[in-house]
């Protein structure tokens, strides 16, 4: 037993040094090499079985728990990484046989028989349990101690209050949702307070919904999410799937009421696979005055509807002619004689000769879709009689499936606004980012505003094509109709990490929340979130908009969640900063044929994560830890905005976003944020092309089928690597937590509480449910009854807080990821319902399903 023990500590020494003489080479810490060293020794002492080995373990244990604490103070995970090994094999030499093997024979005995105690054997082993006893009271008191979290308590200010004297009736009701964040808003946040603090631990499952929508099929790419947050109005729930089925449920009982297919086109070149939710046009009502053009919309849906409509299904008196239609609502009239045709909605299914009130659904072949919100039935008095736009319309570069709108569009009186995705740095040849407007009523174009032309809103005549690869906006739009402006968040220009031939137009607009004229898509401010952007840092989120009272007066405010962690609060008028934007200095030293901005923005109210350093690394052993570390030096990183280079560059926060299109809930009564901050760094490699054919980073083989090829570039000078900054086991290489739920105070800029958020129930093989602080993508969502909803984390729960310290209240075990932003509504049984989507999110890997959860408390017997 010693000499296999001894060889094992000799191979794990020898490992343990050589690595960490090749990290002492990169410039970083001595430890491993005399640690490797150390246990080396104790190896060859053991094989002599000597006692000494006992000691020089235990002297190794202590140094190293000195070392650790030095390094990361009492802090749980960190110290695990560096002490676990250690404390396991010490534990393994002061076990009973250990001592039998490395006792002497008696001198003229024979070894089998006789035995004898080693001179010194009892106070080696004394001194080495001494060590470990130490080091374990170091390991628990380490669980009682969180060295990230940041405690307090908002709290309401005396100038808070419920609403202006002179603030219009809201138009939603308080138990309905109408768009993505429940308003044009964006804010998250619902009137409800049903459901409390004082309660909520007694929310149970009321009704469960399956669609029968499971990512898996032929020709989905890998991010194939269900990302939807439904709507409610009247007691119907509206909600679209990843592969574009448009689903009516009865919100108080989960029974489907209607369904529509709109058969997609084949063969796309998708990136994404999701539909994060539909915008609803309420029926116009006329005012008291009967000026139809004083209309105010009536925010209902008819309690009785007709049967379901059915594709295929319909009778002579639903059916609208079908001819040739013209316009921009236009499947036929296309300028681009290259784009291949469309389905026309029109001719899928039965059609509503009108419609009062409708659903738009934006689909993955390039559409949007007018729906009557009662059956199903495609509105025939929309499209110029096709039920449908056409966003292929004007558009270069055609490839089904390269551009769509991934989010939903925005309603305004008399507009829809529409976006698009493009695909993420597959050419320099991809379609426009243009942002679009057409005339709710008959879907025709009013304005368009492209960042390439940005001066050139009018709609574009036949024969024209907009700024091919101009910078887009794939999120969430938000508006404010009294102000007359849309909020626009901004993506960036293809390709993402290389920006060696932006045109002045595209530098200004890039990376940018850019607020547009209603009346004519001019532009009347914009704020640039990232200068030069070249890692991935798009705007993802939609803008909040919340009047906040700050300096004694109420200012009309939005609040811009960003990748790189700011919380940018700006006066929504004019785009002047409410809280101090500062210009600090940023790494320079781009690739060949690029340059880097000299100054980057950075927001007072900023979740910026500390600088990476050597001692930020992590892993599931010392081992591992050590590869990180290694690979922490071999990397170029300089800080936050570090460009991406030919090395190899460290990316933190990566591209996955502190913040992603999920963005925050804000409770406009106090101005507080709930938010969820995700911390994971990426690696950004950057590989030369030579020619515009060759893939050079498809690790996996060429894409399948009509799938695009990402990160290529073809057409730059560099194709793109990126990657999580992973261990070889495939953990985070930065140390935990990497995610978070947070409280701030936005009229002071504070954050006020902040806890790690997640388990790694889902993460790791083994169920273990650790509170780690896992990362997170979709949205929260508050409500007047001081709770906040989050299901986002990435271990399948759901959970509810206390909007005021960050408390989890509540949590339930979902059967999928729920990477969707929950909502909330009322029944007509007069209940709150929570509803929540659990469906999995393809790139993050979490379970796939197609559940819609829908919580209350118990109804009270009558």
């Amino acid at each position: 037993m010693a000499r296999v023990t001894g060889v094992l500590f000799i191979l794990l020494g020898l490992a343990l040094a050589a690595a960490g003489g090749w990290l002492l080479s990169l410039g970083g810490s001595v430890y491993y090499l005399l640690a490797g060293l150390a246990m080396a020794a104790t190896g060859a002492l053991l094989l002599r079985r000597s006692v000494a080995a006992l000691w020089l373990y235990a002297l190794l244990l202590l140094a190293s728990a000195a070392w650790a604490v030095w390094e990361v103070g009492v802090d749980w995970w960190p110290l695990a990484a560096r002490l676990d090994v250690l404390f396991v094999l010490g534990l393994w030499l002061v076990l009973p046989w250990m001592r039998r093997a490395l006792e002497q024979p008696r001198v003229g005995t024979r070894p089998s028989l006789t035995r004898t105690r080693t001179p010194g054997m009892a106070p080696a082993r004394e001194a080495l349990g001494l060590v470990l006893a130490a080091s374990a009271v170091l390991a628990v008191a380490s669980w009682f101690r969180n060295p990230q979290a940041i405690d307090g308590n908002l709290q309401a200010s005396a100038a808070a209050t419920p609403a202006a004297t002179d603030a219009p009736a809201p138009t939603v009701p308080p138990g309905e949702w109408h768009a993505y964040g429940r308003t044009g808003e964006g804010q998250r946040y619902s009137p409800l307070s049903q459901i409390a603090a004082t309660n909520v631990d007694g929310l149970k499952l009321a009704w469960e919904y399956q669609t029968g929508d499971v990512r898996g099929k032929p020709g989905d790419p890998e991010e194939t999410t269900f990302e939807v947050t439904p709507l409610k109005i009247g007691n119907r729930l509206f909600l679209c799937t990843p592969h574009q089925s448009v689903i009516a449920l009865d919100a108080t009982t989960g029974k489907q009421v209607w369904r529509f297919d709109p058969q997609i086109a084949g063969d796309l070149a998708l990136q994404h696979l999701t539909c994060r939710g539909l915008s609803y046009q309420a029926a116009a009502v006329p005012a008291a005055s009967g000026n139809a053009a004083t209309a105010q919309p009536q925010p209902t849906v008819a309690a009785a509807a007709p049967e379901p409509a059915r594709p295929g299904v319909g009778t002579a008196a639903n059916q609208a002619p079908m001819t040739a239609p013209t316009g921009e609502g236009s499947t036929q009239e296309n300028a681009n004689p290259a784009a291949l045709p469309l389905p026309v909605a029109a001719r899928q299914g039965p059609t509503a000769p009108s419609c009062p009130a409708k659903l738009f659904m934006p689909t993955a072949d390039g559409r949007v879709i007018a729906l009557n919100p009662d059956n199903g039935a495609v509105c025939a008095d929309f499209g110029r009689g096709s039920g449908q736009i056409d966003l292929w319309r004007h558009m270069p570069n055609v490839r089904p499936g390269a551009y769509y709108s991934t989010s939903p569009v925005v309603v305004t009186a008399r507009l829809i606004i529409v976006g698009g995705t493009v695909l993420d740095n597959a050419s320099t040849k991809e379609q426009s980012g243009v942002i679009r407007a057409f005339d709710i009523r008959t879907g025709d174009l009013v304005w368009n505003w492209d960042s390439g032309n940005p001066e050139d809103t009018a709609p574009l005549p036949p024969g024209r094509t907009y700024t091919p690869n101009s910078p887009n906006s794939w999120s969430i739009s938000s508006v404010d109709e009294t102000l007359g402006l849309v909020y626009i968040p901004m993506g960036n220009q293809p390709p993402d990490q290389w920006g060696g031939r932006r045109s002045e137009a595209v530098e200004r607009y890039s990376s940018s929340v850019v607020a547009l004229d209603l009346a004519t898509g001019r532009v009347r401010w914009h704020f640039q979130t990232v200068h030069h952007d070249l890692w991935d840092y798009d705007v993802p989120a939609q803008p909040t908009l919340v009047d906040l009272d700050m300096g004694g007066q109420r200012v009309p405010a939005l609040v811009q969640p960003t990748k790189q962690g700011e919380l940018f609060v700006l006066d929504r008028r004019t785009g002047q900063p409410l809280l101090p934007v500062t210009e600090v200095p940023a790494p320079q030293g781009a690739a060949e044929g690029d340059h880097t901005a000299p100054t980057q923005p950075r927001s007072a109210l900023s979740f910026e994560p500390a600088p990476l350093t050597e001692r930020s690394m992590w892993g599931a052993t010392m081992f591992d830890q050590l590869a990180c570390r290694i690979a922490f030096h071999r990397l170029r990183y300089e800080g936050r905005f570090t460009p991406p280079s030919e090395q190899g560059s460290i990316i933190y926060p990566g591209n996955f976003g502190v913040f992603n299109w999920g963005g925050i809930a804000v409770d406009p009564q106090h101005g507080w944020a709930f938010t969820t901050p995700t911390y994971l760094a990426f690696v950004s490699k950057l590989v030369r092309r030579h020619d515009d054919t060759t893939l050079m980073v498809q690790e996996g083989g060429p894409p399948k089928g009509s799938l695009p090829a990402l990160n290529e570039n073809f057409g730059a000078p560099f194709a793109a690597s990126m990657k999580p900054f992973m261990s070889p086991v495939g953990l985070p290489c930065q140390a935990p937590p990497w995610g978070y739920v947070a409280g701030v105070d936005l009229r002071g800029g504070q954050v006020v509480w902040k806890h790690r958020n997640g388990t790694v129930r889902d993460l790791s093989p083994l169920p273990l449910p650790f509170k780690m602080g896992v990362p997170g993508i979709g949205g929260p969502m508050m409500t007047a009854g001081g709770v906040a909803f989050y299901s986002g984390a990435l271990d399948n729960y759901v959970r509810a807080y206390d909007v005021r310290t960050g408390r989890q209240l509540w949590q339930d075990r979902l059967p999928a990821g729920g990477q969707a932003t929950p909502m909330t509504y009322t029944g007509e049984d007069g209940r709150q319902y929570v509803l929540v989507v659990a469906g999995g999110h393809g790139s993050t890997g979490t379970k796939p399903g197609d559940s819609v959860r829908a919580y209350a408390l118990p109804a009270v017997p009558q």
